[in-house]
């Protein structure tokens, strides 16, 4: 029988004062038990890794309009980098902090290709402190055209298996194995995430992708098991489907309308949240976060370091903003979420401080100042 996971009180009080979602931002993720956060005197202390690329510009971004806001929440920054491993105490020191503070806000660490490399800082925060599920939000801005419109679908990937489950050797030279691992414990916590944000988020419907065809084993597990927690939510009027994620791809682009809710293991979940994020307008617009029964950590949903335009102020600080509305949310600052989203969706409305991935030819300090100005 399916374990059943019980819901967080703080959780039922922000589901008595939301109602339906306007802004992607106004989500309400599902928490599975009560964490208190790091307060003090009323304020909120938050881990800050700004990350790579444009993290640092996107990060002060985020600052200079929380200072405006007043929003009472001071940062506790680690300025670490991916591009060296001499950096591994610096990000050792930002997980415990994250274990201390309980949340986090994130932009995206560079992960190395060659196999003389680190392993990815990205994935082993996200390992380290079980934050199994990834939130990613794919939704049309009012003000910014893209070829699609009405999108309006979430990314829900399991964080802490599959693909990236770091068991790779060489076992003879030229041969390469690399262990895929599909657990039916992590697949039920992961599909019953999906549901539960499902039914608080008044969606209507839940698509799991797989490609069970060919890894009967394991993806036929990950697609039994999201069949089997999908019959528990039938009386909700849930409705369940699942599709190949080679034809999901190709749905994707072709009538991204037709989605809803998404769950998928590991490595779709990467793609897939890629291809979103192209949807609806690039790794400038899509929020995300990391949630686990401890910690969360909110981060821009398309994981893009941005190297190539890194130091020229003219990265698009949405993500990253949205990112830290949706952390807002989670500690229960409503009031001061509503306040910096509705200044961002004003400002990419009226189109008076594009970014050059919006088409225009504004900075990312012009972008701040006038979501501050909007506030």
């Amino acid at each position: 029988m399916l374990r059943t996971l019980h819901l967080s009180k703080p959780l039922a009080a922000t589901l008595s004062k939301m109602g339906p979602r306007a802004m992607s931002t106004s989500t309400i993720v599902p928490q599975v038990q009560d964490v208190p956060c790091s307060k003090l005197g009323g304020r909120y202390t938050v881990t800050l890794i700004p990350g790579d690329g444009v993290g640092q510009e996107t990060a002060s971004a985020v600052k200079t309009i929380f200072k405006a806001a007043k929003v009472p929440v001071d940062w506790e920054q680690f300025d670490v980098s991916g591009y060296t491993s001499a950096d591994d105490t610096l990000f050792k020191q930002s997980v415990e902090s994250l274990r201390r503070n309980k949340v986090g806000l994130k932009g995206i660490l560079y992960t190395p290709v060659s196999s003389l490399g680190h392993s990815s800082f990205n994935v082993t925060i996200r390992k380290d402190l079980d934050m199994y599920a990834s939130l990613v939000l794919c939704k049309n801005i009012p003000g910014y055209p893209t070829r699609h419109e009405g999108v309006d679908f979430a990314i829900i990937r399991e964080n802490t298996e599959g693909e990236y489950s770091g068991l790779e050797h060489q076992s003879y030279p030229g041969v390469v194995e690399s262990l895929k691992v599909i657990t039916r414990t992590k697949s039920e916590r992961i599909a019953r995430f999906a549901f539960d944000f499902a039914l608080r988020n008044n969606r209507k419907k839940v698509t799991c992708i797989h490609k069970a065809n060919i890894m009967k084993l394991a993806d036929g597990l990950f697609l039994k098991t999201c069949r089997e927690v999908s019959k528990e939510y039938a009386s909700s009027g849930i409705k369940f489907e699942d599709m190949i994620v080679d034809n999901a791809s190709m749905q994707l682009v072709s009538k991204p309308q037709q989605f809803d809710v998404m769950v998928m293991p590991n490595l779709y979940g990467n793609i897939v949240s890629n291809v979103g994020a192209g949807l609806v307008g690039g790794p400038g617009i899509v929020p995300g976060c990391n949630i686990g029964r401890e910690y969360a950590m909110f981060e821009p949903g398309c994981r893009h370091v941005g190297k190539d335009i890194q130091g020229r102020n003219t990265a698009n600080p949405s993500a990253m903003i949205l990112s830290s509305v949706m952390m807002l949310r989670h500690l229960g600052l409503d009031d001061h979420a509503n306040k910096i989203a509705n200044a961002v969706s004003k400002t990419i409305l009226n189109g008076a401080a594009k970014t050059p991935d919006m088409g225009g030819t504004s900075t990312t300090t012009d972008f701040t100042f006038a979501v501050i100005s909007n506030l």
